[in-house]
C-alpha cells in the first residue's frame, strides 16, 4: 500500500497558529480519506514557519467497490412515487428487482459504486481542505480567489511505494502540485525533489530545515541551558516562549548576549517581561544574586562570524527597549503613591459601576470588615486595599499590563509601607486559575476576598451575569477564587449578609426604570422557582404608587444575593467534583442551615462523602430511605404528619425497644457533635443506627392492624428521619 506525503509551502505562518494548523490538516485530510473509503495505517503532521506537512502511511491504492440495496415502493404504487425512487437511487426501471415482502411485492434497487483510485480521492480531499481551511485569519493575494494565512507558493503531493513516487495531480488557482520543495530561505533556497517522507525529512535536514517543532524546541532549550550552565547561570523557564520561538525559526541557532550594567537596577520581572514581549528573548539568571544578567536569542541561520553581528544588533535594540523600561521605572518611583491612587478617579472601571477610585473605596471598606474574620488587622487591610490598584495608573503597567500587582508591590515597598500591605498589592489578584497558589497572609486574603466579592456583587447588581459559555467579566473565575481563598485558609464567612447590602448599594444608584426592570425579572424568577410568597411580596410592594425605593432595593437585593449564592454553590460543585465529592452529596449538605458558610459546607460534604463510602453508611442510607418512603406514603394517605414523638411503652418487640434506645443514644451523641461541627463523629454515631434499623424492619410490621401501635411505629420512623437528617438531607443522596 502506498504512502502519502503532502506539503503546503507558503510565506511565514504566525507561530501561534502552526500547531493548530498542523492538527487541522491531519484531521481534515484523514477524515476526508476515510469518508471516501480510503483507510490508512498511521498519520503524522508537522509544521515550520513556512510549511505544513502531512505524512500518511499505508493508504489503500483505491477505495473498495460498494454494493448497496435500497428498498423502494410497492409494485402497484403510483408512477410518481416510483419515478421519485428511481431518481433518488440513480437507476432506471429496468435495473429494479421485484421481491416479495410482508406487504406484497416491492421494488429493490441494487446500486454498485465502483472503487476510485487513491489519487483521484486525495486530489479532491486536498482541494476541499485547502479551500476550506479553518485559519483564524486568512488573506487573498494577486488576482485569485484562494484564501490562505499567507501567500501559498507550492503544493507537494506524492504517493510513494516500492516502485517509486508519483505526483497526485492537482491545480488550485494556478498552483499545480508537484514533488519538489525548498529548504532554508537563506542557507539552501534551491528547490529539490523528494520521493518519500524519509527522503523528504532527510533532504530538509541537509537544507537546514528541522521539520519537527518539538525537535526545534528541544534543540533551543538544550543549547541555551548548556551555554548558561557553562557560565554558572540558568535560563528562566518559559514554555510558552519556547514554543513560540520554535515556530519562528527553521534552523535554530542559539546565541547568548549581555545586558548592560545600566539596567541591573530594574526589577528582574521587568527585564524578563520586556525581553520576552518585545524581543522574544529568554532571560538568563544568576542563581547567586537572583539577577537577570544575560539573555538568549535564537537566530534562524548560521553566520560566518558565529552570530556576533546578530548579537550586536539585538543588544542595540535591547538597550533602547530597556532604556524605555528604566525611564518608566524611575518616573514611577518619583511619583508619590498617593498621586497614583488619585489618578484612579479618571479611570473608568465600568460605565455602570463607576471609576476605579470608587471601586477601591468599596474594596477598602469591605476588606476592613472582613479582616477580623481572617485574622488580619483591619487598619492594615484597609490601607492595603486603598493602594492595591495604584499601579494601574503607573507608566510601567501601562506599557506592560501583565505586571499589574507585581509593580504595585514594588511601589508600595518603595513608599515605605508595611510588607503585609506591599504583598497584598500583588497577591490580591490571586488565584487567577485552578492551579494558582492561594494567598495565605491574612491581609492579602482580606483584600483578595474583598476585591472578588466587590466584582461579583457589582456585576450581579447591574445584571451582567454569565450566560452559557459567555463570561466576559470572568465572574466564574472570581467565584472560584473566593471558594479557594475561603476553603484553603479555613475562613469562616457567611456570604449572604455580605452580598445583600453591597448589591443594594449598587441598586440605589440605578434609575427607577432599571430597578423596575430588575423587580419584574425577580418576580418572574421567583414564581418559576415556586417561591410565590416572596414573588408576591415584591409585586404588592411595587404596586403601591408611593413605595419606598430603599425598601424595594433591599427586597431585590435579597433576591439577587440568593441567586449569587446559588451561583457560588454551582461553582462549588465543580470545585468539589475534582476532590471526589459527588453532586448529590453536595445537594444534601446545601439543604442544611448556614449553607453560605463555605468552609462549614465543604467540611460537612467531605465527611458525608467519606461516610457513604463505608458499608455502614451505604446500608444506613438504604434503611433511612425505606423508613422515609414508608412514612411519606402513610402521611400522604392519612393526611397527617407523624412527628409528635414515639413512646417506648407501646413497643412490643425487643427490636423495637432496641431501636428506641439506639435513637436516644444517637441523638445524645450527635447533637453536641454537630454543635462542635465534628461531622465525622456525628456520622460515626449515626452509623451505629444501621444494625437496630435493619433488625427493626426484619422483625416489626409497621402498618399493623392495631392503630395505636401503627401510629407509634410511624412516629418512630419519623424519629429515624429526624435523627438522620440532622446531619444532612439524605433524601437528596442517590442510591
Amino acid at each position: 500500500m502506498p504512502d502519502l506525503l503532502i506539503e503546503l509551502f507558503s510565506e511565514e505562518i504566525p507561530a501561534r497558529m502552526q500547531a493548530r494548523a498542523a492538527a487541522d490538516l491531519k484531521r481534515l485530510v484523514t477524515d476526508g480519506l476515510v469518508d471516501a473509503g480510503l483507510t490508512y495505517a498511521s498519520a503524522g503532521a508537522f509544521s515550520t514557519p513556512r510549511r505544513l506537512a502531512l505524512s500518511v502511511e499505508g493508504v489503500l491504492s483505491e477505495s473498495p467497490t460498494i454494493r448497496e440495496e435500497r428498498k423502494g415502493p410497492r409494485v402497484d404504487a403510483p408512477d410518481k412515487a416510483i419515478e421519485g425512487f428511481l431518481r433518488g437511487a440513480g437507476v432506471s426501471r429496468d435495473d429494479l428487482e421485484v421481491r416479495d415482502d410482508k406487504k406484497g411485492q416491492v421494488y429493490f434497487a441494487i446500486i454498485e459504486k465502483p472503487g476510485r483510485p487513491a489519487a483521484d480521492i486525495i486530489a479532491q480531499v486536498l482541494e476541499t481542505t485547502i479551500r476550506n481551511f479553518p485559519w483564524p485569519k486568512s488573506m487573498r493575494w494577486g488576482a485569485g480567489t484562494l484564501r490562505w494565512v499567507r501567500p501559498l507558493h507550492s503544493i507537494l503531493c506524492i504517493l510513494s511505494d516500492e516502485t517509486g513516487a508519483t505526483v497526485v495531480p492537482l491545480d488550485i488557482d494556478g498552483i499545480k502540485s508537484g514533488d519538489s520543495t525548498e529548504g532554508h530561505r537563506f542557507m539552501a533556497p534551491a528547490r529539490f525533489s523528494v520521493t518519500s517522507f524519509d527522503d523528504y525529512s532527510a533532504k530538509l535536514a541537509k537544507a537546514h530545515v528541522v521539520l519537527s517543532a518539538q525537535e526545534r524546541a528541544d534543540h533551543i532549550w538544550n543549547d541555551a541551558t548548556n551555554q548558561a550552565f557553562a557560565q554558572g547561570l540558568e535560563v528562566v523557564e518559559d514554555k510558552g516562549l519556547l514554543s513560540e520561538v520554535a515556530g519562528l525559526v527553521e534552523w535554530p541557532v542559539v546565541l547568548m548576549g549581555d545586558i548592560a550594567e545600566d539596567f541591573m537596577g530594574l526589577p528582574p520581572e521587568v527585564l524578563q517581561t520586556s525581553m520576552r514581549e518585545h524581543q522574544k528573548f529568554f532571560s538568563v539568571r544568576n542563581p547567586k544574586t537572583d539577577r537577570i544578567e544575560k539573555f538568549v536569542t535564537v537566530a534562524n541561520r548560521e553566520t560566518t562570524d558565529h552570530g556576533k553581528t546578530i548579537l550586536a544588533g539585538n543588544q542595540k535594540v535591547l538597550f533602547a527597549r530597556l532604556s524605555d523600561a528604566k525611564f518608566f521605572w524611575e518616573n514611577d518611583l518619583r511619583t508619590p503613591l498617593a498621586d497614583m491612587v488619585a489618578k484612579l478617579e479618571n479611570v473608568t472601571f465600568h460605565s455602570k459601576l463607576g471609576t476605579q477610585a470608587e471601586r477601591v473605596a468599596r474594596i477598602a471598606a469591605l476588606a476592613a470588615e472582613i479582616a477580623p474574620m481572617v485574622g488580619a488587622d483591619p487598619a492594615l487591610a484597609k490601607q492595603a486595599a486603598e493602594v492595591c490598584k495604584a499601579d494601574l495608573s503607573s507608566e510601567m503597567v501601562y506599557e506592560f499590563p501583565e505586571l499589574q500587582g507585581l509593580m504595585g508591590r514594588y511601589y508600595a515597598q518603595a513608599a515605605g509601607l508595611p510588607q503585609e500591605v506591599a504583598n497584598a498589592c500583588q497577591a490580591h489578584y490571586a488565584p487567577l486559575g485552578p492551579s494558582d497558589d492561594v494567598p495565605t497572609e491574612p491581609v492579602s486574603v482580606a483584600v483578595a476576598l474583598a476585591d472578588k466579592i466587590d466584582t461579583l456583587t457589582g456585576f450581579w447588581a447591574i445584571d451582567e451575569k454569565p450566560t452559557g459559555s459567555k463570561d466576559p467579566f470572568a465572574l466564574r473565575r472570581a467565584a472560584l477564587g473566593v471558594i479557594r481563598l475561603v476553603q484553603e485558609n479555613g475562613v469562616r464567612l457567611n456570604l449572604h449578609p455580605i452580598f445583600s447590602p453591597r448589591i443594594g448599594a449598587h441598586l440605589g444608584k440605578r434609575s427607577g426604570a432599571e430597578r423596575g426592570k430588575q423587580a419584574s425579572s425577580a418576580i418572574k424568577a421567583l414564581h418559576a422557582l415556586g417561591l410565590d410568597d416572596e414573588a408576591n411580596s415584591i409585586t404588592e410592594f411595587v404596586s403601591v404608587p408611593e413605595h419606598d425605593s430603599v425598601e424595594l432595593n433591599t427586597r431585590i437585593a435579597l433576591y439577587l444575593a440568593k441567586t449569587l449564592l446559588t451561583f457560588f454553590h454551582d461553582r462549588l460543585k465543580v470545585y468539589l467534583k475534582d476532590k471526589g465529592v459527588t453532586h448529590d452529596v453536595i445537594d444534601a449538605c446545601l439543604a442544611m442551615p448556614n449553607n453560605d458558610d463555605l468552609t462549614l459546607l465543604v467540611k460537612r460534604a467531605e465527611a458525608l462523602q467519606a461516610f457513604l463510602k463505608t458499608d455502614d453508611g451505604e446500608n444506613l442510607l438504604q434503611g433511612y430511605k425505606r423508613a422515609s418512603n414508608i412514612l411519606s406514603a402513610e402521611e400522604k394517605k392519612d393526611g397527617v404528619e407523624y412527628s409528635f414523638g414515639a413512646d417506648i411503652k407501646f413497643a412490643e418487640t425487643d427490636e423495637e425497644r432496641a431501636l428506641f434506645k439506639a435513637l436516644d443514644a444517637a441523638e445524645a451523641a450527635i447533637t453536641p457533635a454537630l454543635k462542635k461541627e465534628d461531622f465525622a463523629t456525628a456520622m460515626s454515631e449515626m452509623a451505629k443506627l444501621r444494625a437496630p434499623i435493619d433488625a427493626f424492619f426484619e422483625a416489626v410490621q409497621v402498618n399493623t392492624d392495631n392503630a395505636t401501635l401503627r401510629r407509634n411505629r410511624l412516629n418512630l420512623l419519623s424519629q429515624i428521619r429526624k435523627t438522620c437528617t440532622s446531619v444532612a438531607d439524605l433524601t437528596k443522596v442517590e442510591g
